[in-house]
């Protein structure tokens, strides 16, 4: 009788993990840190009343642009990192499509440079992303941690309290008046930043135990 063939041996690779893990980190820091620097640099700039958008349009857009990229190679690396150590559920593995698409449209957002200058070329497309992008946050927080709660409920916890913020505040930015809307949509991005950091923390320490 011949040999069954020997199925191959399915781990989780705890240094895959933790590089994922901090690659999250990094671009979220190379984003706030892109958006400071061209606070700064771009003349006229008011943070309060100027969104992060008018920053990627202009002489000085290729700064934004390079913090847009890291952001979205954030949640590239959330979407490879869910893959890679699935939790269970049809929502984490939805959750992992989401990830991904949410990647592609952050780099669509700062590739079509279809903001803050008024651009009517061609077919614009960045309000759509920019509703498509409020969706995905509002949702995937919340079916993440469904999968989060059966190995760490404090970060499911904060992950619900982040999906209903998120949900409960990003509808808002559509009717604040122009004066305020940058510092607002700044708050937004940092709810966006601490859903990545929160699944970041969690990975990272998932592949520390597991060496």
């Amino acid at each position: 009788m011949k040999d069954q063939p020997r199925l191959p041996k399915v781990d989780e690779n705890p240094a895959l993990l933790i590089a994922l893990g901090y690659s999250a980190i990094v671009g979220c820091v190379l984003f706030i840190v892109s958006i400071l620097i061209a606070d700064f640099v771009v003349p006229d700039h008011d943070w309060i009343a100027d969104t992060i958008s008018d920053l990627g349009a202009g002489r000085y857009e290729f700064i934004v642009d390079i913090g847009i990229y890291a952001f979205s190679a954030s949640f590239i690396s959330l979407a490879l990192l869910a893959a890679h150590c699935h939790l269970g559920g049809w929502e984490w593995s939805w959750g992992i499509v989401g990830f991904a698409l949410l990647g592609l449209i952050v780099f669509l957002v700062g590739a079509r440079n279809e903001y803050g200058d008024n651009d009517s070329d061609g077919v614009v497309i960045h309000v759509y992303l920019v509703y498509a992008l409020g969706l995905l946050l509002a949702v995937l927080p919340w079916a993440m941690s469904l999968g989060v709660e059966r190995v760490a409920v404090a970060s499911a916890r904060i992950l619900k309290v982040l999906s209903v913020l998120w949900a409960l505040s990003a509808p808002v930015f559509f009717v604040l008046p122009t004066h305020i809307d940058g510092i607002y949509e700044r708050y937004l991005g940092l709810i966006a930043i601490a859903v990545i950091l929160t699944l970041a923390r969690l990975f990272i320490g998932r592949g520390n135990r597991l060496r």
